[in-house]
């Protein structure tokens, strides 16, 4: 075979093991029913409350071509006067939820609540399949914001666990939970995905300064 018979050969090759693995990929990602996002919106905790951080969620998805499901973003709010709060485990389906890649990060909303859910940096990937810096990353964005309790549950009136049930970018707090499971410590607080600890305040600057930059988990409900 002549060099330039060769190289053709070797063209074509490489030609369909691209198309094959975009095929993998497509179908992976049809698949998908969780994701981080790769992105927050920038204006620290202020979302536009639950219904700008679905809208964020739902865009995100169509950008990775689900957005043929319908997304959720994993948030609670806290209930003020007549208002009865809203928890996150409630908002986001029955499951399973699977990642980018297709791996099940829990199969039921009792299982991604338990210790035993598939939980970890390598499985909570962004809506592209990317990871999401950690601790020992550079920035470390492992705060995900998600104003809930262990199990997926709002704080009881009084509490400032949501920046003003995410609609404020300046003072209060908005607690967190760490997607990599990791902390400065080895308490369960700092393995905890979902209520770690509070940010030291609502600003996008604040976010940063405790290991963060206003990422969300988001979750399809079809």
């Amino acid at each position: 075979m002549s060099r330039r018979s060769t190289l053709r050969v070797l063209a074509w090759a490489a030609l369909l093991f691209l198309g094959s693995s975009a095929a993998v990929h497509a179908q992976q990602n049809k698949d998908m029913t969780f994701f981080v996002a790769s992105e927050g919106l920038g204006d620290g905790a202020n979302l536009g409350g639950l219904v700008g951080a679905d809208a964020h969620c739902q865009k995100l998805a169509e950008s990775a071509s689900v957005g043929h499901r319908t997304w959720r973003a994993y948030l609670s709010t806290v209930g003020a006067g007549s208002a009865v709060c809203i928890n996150a485990r409630d908002r986001i389906g029955r499951g399973p939820w699977r990642n980018a890649k297709g791996v099940v990060i829990a199969e039921n909303v009792d299982h991604l609540h338990s210790a035993n859910n598939n939980i970890n940096k390598e499985t909570v990937l962004d809506e592209d399949g990317d990871e999401v810096n950690g601790i020992g990353d550079d920035p470390n964005e492992h705060d995900i914001l998600t104003g809930s309790t262990p199990d997926g549950r709002c704080f009881p009136p009084g509490s400032d666990t949501t920046c003003g049930n995410w609609t404020r970018n300046g003072a209060g707090a908005a607690q967190v939970g760490h997607h990599d499971r990791q902390g400065l410590d080895d308490s369960a607080a700092s393995k905890s995905w979902n209520s770690s600890h509070r940010t030291r305040g609502c600003s996008q600057a604040n976010l940063v300064s405790t290991g963060g930059s206003g990422l969300i988990y988001c979750f399809a409900i079809n």
